[in-house]
C-alpha cells in the first residue's frame, strides 16, 4: 500500500475514533497488550533479521538499542496496560465560564486528529506511540527507519490483531510500508491529512523535519545532557549521578554528555570521578574528552584525551564524556546556555540557593536537583510512556504524554443570543 494510500484511509478513521468511549479504547489496549506478549515469537524473528542486516553498521550500542529480548516486549506490553489505567483526557473540561449575555462556555479537550511519527532504530517506540495515539483518539501513522522496519512491522500487526478482537478498525494503527526518503517526505508535506508531526531520532532526522516539514512538527530533541558538580556537592551522590547517567544506556537521549565541576574541588573529584568511570569498570570503560583545565589533572591517564573542537556539542550516544571544569555557577549556566540542546541538564550540590539559581536560569525541557538525567521518561514521570521527549517551548515540553497529544475547542451553548 502507497503512503498516500495509507494516509487517505487514516483520515477517514478521524471521527470513529474521536467519539470511542473510554471504555472502548482501555478494552482496545488490554487486547493489544496481550497480543504483543502473545505475538512474541513473531517478533523477536523480525527483531534478529533488522539485527542480522545491522550487524557491521551500527556500533553495539545502537545495536543495543535496536534489539529486543523477552523482558523487553514484556515491558512493552506493560506500557501499554499503564497507559490503559490513565484517565482519558478527552472530553476532559479545562475550563467553564457564563458570559453577562448569557452564553456557556466551555473550553474542551480534544484529540489532534492524524498524528505521524518518523523514528529509527528503536522498535519500542512503535507500541509506546501507537498506544498514546489510541488512548487520546488520535489515529497514529509510523514510519520506521530501514534498520527496524521489521520489528516495527510484526509489532504493528500484533497491535491491529488487538484491535480487530476489540472490534475496531485496524486503521486506527498504521506502519508506512515505504522506508525510503521519499516517504519521510510525503510526511512532512501531506497537508490536509497530517495534523502533526514528531519525528525521534538523531540530529540529522529531527532538522530535516524541522526545515522542511509543511505540517505542525514537534521538535523531540537530541540530548546534550549536563550535569555539574557543584563545590557543595557530595562526592559518592554526584559519582553515583554521573554513573547512572552516562553508562545505565548511553545509546538514549536522556543520557548524560558533559560532566562540569566546580575548580573548587576539581583536583579532588576528577580522580574520583576517573577511577568511578575507567578503573572501577571491568568492561565499557568510559573515554573522557577533558578540555585544558581538566586535562592538567588527569591528563595522561589511559582513556583520557584533549577535547577535540565539537565535542561539547556532540551527542555521543557512547560510552564517551566531555568534562570542563567552571569557576561556579553563573558559568556553568553560561556553558549550559552555549552548548545544551535544552533536553536534560542537572545540578548536584548541598546549596540551596545555587540549586534555586540553576533551576531558575538553565532553559531545558527537564532540570534536575541531585538526581540523574536518566528520569526524563514518559514512565518514570507517570505517563506510561510517551511519543518523545519535546525540547521546544509551544504545546509541548517534556516527555509528551496523553495530554500532549490533544488540542481543545471551545464549546459554546447558547438560547438565541445574537451579536
Amino acid at each position: 500500500m502507497t503512503t498516500k494510500q495509507i494516509l487517505e484511509n487514516a483520515v477517514k478513521e478521524k471521527p470513529n475514533i474521536a467519539v470511542l468511549l473510554p471504555q472502548a479504547k482501555n478494552a482496545a489496549l488490554s487486547f493489544i497488550a496481550d497480543s504483543l506478549e502473545s505475538s512474541m515469537c513473531d517478533i523477536l524473528a523480525a527483531n534478529e533479521s533488522d539485527l542480522a542486516a545491522a550487524k557491521g553498521t551500527m556500533s553495539d550500542v545502537m545495536l543495543d538499542r535496536l534489539r529486543l529480548d523477552e523482558g523487553r516486549i514484556r515491558t512493552m506490553a506493560q506500557g501499554v496496560r499503564a497507559v490503559a489505567a490513565l484517565p482519558d483526557p478527552v472530553g476532559e473540561i479545562m475550563d467553564k465560564f457564563t458570559r453577562p449575555d448569557g452564553l456557556e462556555i466551555v473550553k474542551t479537550r480534544v484529540p489532534l486528529g492524524v498524528v505521524a511519527i518518523i523514528y529509527e532504530s528503536r522498535p519500542n517506540v512503535t507500541s509506546d506511540a501507537a498506544a498514546l495515539c489510541l488512548k487520546s483518539g488520535n489515529v497514529c501513522v509510523l514510519r520506521a527507519g530501514k534498520e527496524a522496519h521489521a520489528s516495527s512491522a510484526a509489532i504493528v500487526a500484533a497491535m491491529r490483531r488487538g484491535l480487530m478482537r476489540a472490534g475496531l478498525s485496524e486503521n486506527f494503527i498504521n506502519l508506512v510500508e515505504d522506508t525510503s526518503r521519499e516517504s519521510a517526505n510525503e510526511l512532512m508535506t501531506a497537508v490536509g491529512y497530517v495534523d502533526l508531526l514528531i519525528p525521534r531520532g538523531g540530529a540529522g532526522l529531527i532538522n530535516a523535519c524541522v526545515q522542511n516539514a509543511k505540517v505542525p512538527v514537534i521538535q523531540t530533541g537530541t540530548g546534550i545532557c549536563h550535569v555539574f558538580v557543584d563545590s557543595s556537592a557530595d562526592f559518592d551522590i554526584a559519582l553515583r549521578i554521573i554513573e547512572n547517567a552516562k553508562c545505565s544506556r548511553p545509546s538514549v537521549c536522556n543520557a548524560m554528555e558533559v560532566c562540569l565541576v566546580h575548580a573548587d574541588i576539581a583536583e579532588k573529584f576528577l580522580p574520583l570521578l576517573y577511577d568511578r568511570l575507567v578503573t572501577e569498570r571491568a568492561e565499557h570503560k568510559v573515554t573522557l574528552k577533558l578540555d585544558g583545565r581538566s586535562y592538567k589533572i588527569l591528563g595522561g591517564k589511559p582513556y583520557c584525551e584533549r577535547v577535540a573542537e565539537n565535542d561539547f556539542d556532540t551527542e555521543f550516544l557512547d560510552y564517551k564524556m566531555a568534562v570542563a571544569v567552571v569557576d561556579g555557577v553563573p558559568q556553568a549556566i553560561e556553558h549550559i546556555s552555549a552548548h545544551s540542546t535544552g533536553h536534560s541538564d542537572c545540578i548536584v550540590t548541598s546549596d540551596e540557593y545555587d540549586a534555586s539559581i540553576f533551576t531558575r536560569v538553565v532553559d531545558s525541557a527537564a532540570v534536575y536537583v541531585n538526581a540523574s538525567t536518566r528520569f526524563t521518561d514518559g514512565g518514570e514521570f507517570g505517563l506510561g510512556c510517551e511519543m518523545g521527549i519535546s525540547t521546544q517551548k509551544l504545546h509541548a515540553r517534556g516527555p509528551m504524554g496523553l495530554k500532549e497529544l490533544t488540542t481543545y475547542k471551545y464549546v459554546v451553548y447558547g438560547s438565541g443570543q445574537i451579536r
